[in-house]
């Protein structure tokens, strides 16, 4: 009797861990999924174990393997073709979270059909329709006006390590630009802590040219882009208005403006921020990178270097790591913060799944442990 007492026992037990298992799989879909934040998701997302990708989507490569695109992923036959988005609507609605890698503008159509489909989908956008609160703004910086004002008004900004508790319970979650995130990481801790000024913050940027997207374009051209480096959007850059944005909530001050300027590397990917910031009276440079220290000490992902170690985009490159260090600046007062990313990863397609773990309670590392690809 106690055998047969086990042997139900352990078919019950089999049945409850093979349904559990299978709730806890996530249906996604990525929709632009041609572009590098799309193939940058679908390499992480392939070592997911609580998820499977059921819908690629992508027009003008529509009814093609997504391994005709990305050779890189040709031992993974089981990948869905490329379809358009309209052909796969009913697929999409029965996704439980769907990646947005679309051009500014049309993601606000697409989302809004998407959300008028289903209640219960989960929506990740990694274009900057919705991290810009004021629709004023956003028609300001990006020429049109917001068509979809009620769901911006929903949506949550997903800096993950400094939102977390609000990104748990979202449907729509805002991933930030690549130089916000290096940007903010650092700074919004210090700002609400009083320990620099609001005001003189500069932000000197680097970034590799998978942050242009895809599309051909002239000046991204192998020719255009090596043995030099350009600066571009200066005073004008589209992410200034999302940095100002979060170190004017963080700082209480309704009007921080920086001087951000961005220059392209001749490389393919990472950001190297350096910072220059007036420190608060009183504060030293160690008492920023002490603040730091412990504002991060418990975060899988983001490290204040020791000592005198400077961050490298080498040392980020395919990971979704925030590097940073403090050092005291020779002009009395002011401070220099350095902060790497990878700009795909932590920057865009990493964080974006660190925020879909957080949604579904999964442990956030999962698929995010890569060690960084150097040499």
């Amino acid at each position: 009797q106690d055998l047969r007492m086990k042997y139900f026992a352990a078919i019950i037990c089999t049945f409850l861990i093979g349904n559990t298992l299978s709730l806890a799989v996530k249906k996604v879909a990525i929709l632009g999924a041609s572009g590098y934040t799309g193939a940058e998701l679908v390499r992480l997302l392939t070592g997911h174990s609580s998820v499977n990708i059921d819908v690629l989507t992508a027009d003008r490569s529509a009814g093609m393997d997504f391994h005709k695109i990305y050779p890189q992923f040709s031992y993974r036959r089981d990948l869905p073709k490329l379809t358009k988005w309209e052909d796969s609507l009913q697929a999409i609605k029965n996704c439980d979270v769907a990646f947005c890698c679309l051009p500014h503008g049309t993601t606000q159509e697409i989302i809004k059909e998407l959300s008028s489909l289903s209640s219960t989908i989960k929506i990740i956008d990694l274009s900057a329709d919705f991290r810009l609160k004021n629709i004023d703004s956003y028609e300001q910086w990006y020429g049109k006006p917001h068509i979809a004002p009620s769901l911006q008004a929903e949506a949550v900004y997903g800096l993950t390590e400094l939102n977390r508790n609000a990104i748990k319970s979202a449907r729509l979650i805002a991933n930030p630009g690549c130089y916000p995130t290096a940007a903010q990481l650092p700074l919004i801790p210090l700002l609400k802590s009083k320990l620099i000024s609001p005001d003189d913050i500069i932000i000197d940027a680097k970034s590799g040219t998978t942050g242009a997207g895809r599309a051909p374009k002239e000046a991204f051209l192998y020719c255009e882009v090596t043995d030099g480096i350009q600066a571009y959007g200066v005073a004008s850059h589209r992410h200034s208005p999302e940095i100002e944005q979060g170190l004017s909530e963080a700082s209480g001050k309704n009007d921080v403006i920086i001087n951000f300027t961005p220059h392209l590397m001749p490389m393919s990917r990472g950001i190297l921020e350096t910072i220059y910031v007036k420190l608060s009276n009183g504060v030293t440079s160690q008492d920023l990178k002490e603040h730091l220290q412990k504002t991060y000490e418990d975060e899988p992902f983001v490290h204040v270097l020791e000592g005198s170690a400077l961050p490298q985009t080498r040392h980020v490159r395919g990971s979704n790591l925030c590097i940073m260090n403090v050092v005291a600046d020779r002009i009395p007062g002011r401070a220099i913060i350095i902060s790497a990313i990878d700009n795909l990863v932590k920057g865009a397609s990493g964080q974006a799944i660190q925020n879909m773990n957080a949604m579904f309670d999964f442990p956030e590392t999962t698929a995010l442990m890569q060690a960084p690809m150097f040499p």
